[in-house]
């Protein structure tokens, strides 16, 4: 199949009334998994890319390996740059095959958030790409994006709607409560839903949710038996997951259950088989590690079964 656009994808999403995964590669295990599992579950897939998996891989690599996998994929997938605030690297990505570009702005004054978006879109448009853009700041760590307690905040309803207008956006990513990383909630896990609710009545674009692992217990739990030191890791539940959903969001993004996913796996292999120095029958594990993660997001997305 070609790559299709997240516009493509998520319109579709939002009118069955299910979500996405956006889910995010740095090699060609990581993209094997996802497009594995994909086809495993009848599912449409976005692969995500971030400006440092790009500087970690290769943007041609990403690119070929990601062009290669659509065309022997019975699903549709799409190639996405998220959080990218870089123009340059956006701008190369626009040109040389990515169907997706996310401009994170969100770090900016509302009137500066608008304009560098307006200008992604743009850019994008003239391409048939698809762009997302970001109004509400996330807390935590993840990749390039660091955002402390204080500087995190949640997006207002009617900025969202007057930010939605002005940029002609795709897609909208908000914040409601969730957070990159690891180390989500110091307590109890608490989502602004009714924010969402309000959001959603407000704009009529797909939405999305950034930061919304679940840091599944018993792939914690792995990854601690055989030496990992994550003490506090909390994630974001289903039951929290599938109610953003009824609620419209269209797209979540991935990435820290694929990382504890595969590095629960490599730990098991390496304590328990340290004769074993083939890479492959060490990354292997790995792979089908993250298969399984990814298999069951899809699942809980109700995106399983929905590829056309």
């Amino acid at each position: 199949m070609k790559l299709f656009t997240n516009k493509e994808l998520l319109n579709l999403a939002k009118k069955g009334g299910y979500a996405i995964g956006a889910f995010n590669i740095n090699n060609l295990e990581i993209l094997q998994a996802i497009v594995s599992a994909a086809e495993s579950e009848k599912s449409p897939a976005i692969i995500a890319v971030s400006e440092g998996a790009i500087q970690y891989a290769g943007l041609g690599h990403i690119i070929s390996m990601t062009g290669i996998a659509a065309q022997m994929a019975l699903i549709p997938l799409s190639l996405h740059l998220d959080h990218g605030k870089d123009l340059n690297i956006i701008q190369s990505c626009i040109e040389n095959g990515f169907t997706s570009v996310m401009i994170d702005g969100s770090h900016l004054r509302f009137d500066e958030n608008i304009a560098i978006t307006k200008k992604v879109v743009e850019m994008a448009k003239s391409k048939g790409i698809s762009v997302e853009g970001e109004l509400g700041r996330l807390k935590g760590i993840e990749e390039k994006v660091s955002v402390s307690d204080q500087e995190a905040y949640l997006t207002d309803p009617q900025a969202a709607g007057e930010f939605v207008k002005k940029t002609e956006v795709d897609a909208l990513a908000i914040a409601i409560g969730t957070s990159h990383g690891a180390y989500k909630f110091k307590g109890e896990v608490r989502l602004d839903f009714e924010r969402l609710r309000e959001i959603a009545a407000t704009v009529e674009i797909p939405l999305v949710l950034h930061g919304a692992s679940g840091v599944p217990k018993p792939i914690l739990e792995k990854a601690e038996r055989f030496g990992a030191k994550l003490p506090g890791a909390k994630g974001i539940p289903d039951e929290a997951i599938q109610r953003a959903i009824s609620l419209g969001i269209c797209k979540i993004n991935i990435d820290t259950d694929l990382r504890l996913s595969f590095v629960s796996a490599l730990r098991e292999v390496l304590a328990t088989k340290p004769e074993e120095f083939d890479p492959r029958k060490i990354l292997g594990p790995g792979r089908e590690a993250m298969k399984q993660t990814v298999q069951s997001k899809m699942r809980l997305f109700g995106s399983s079964g929905k590829a056309y």
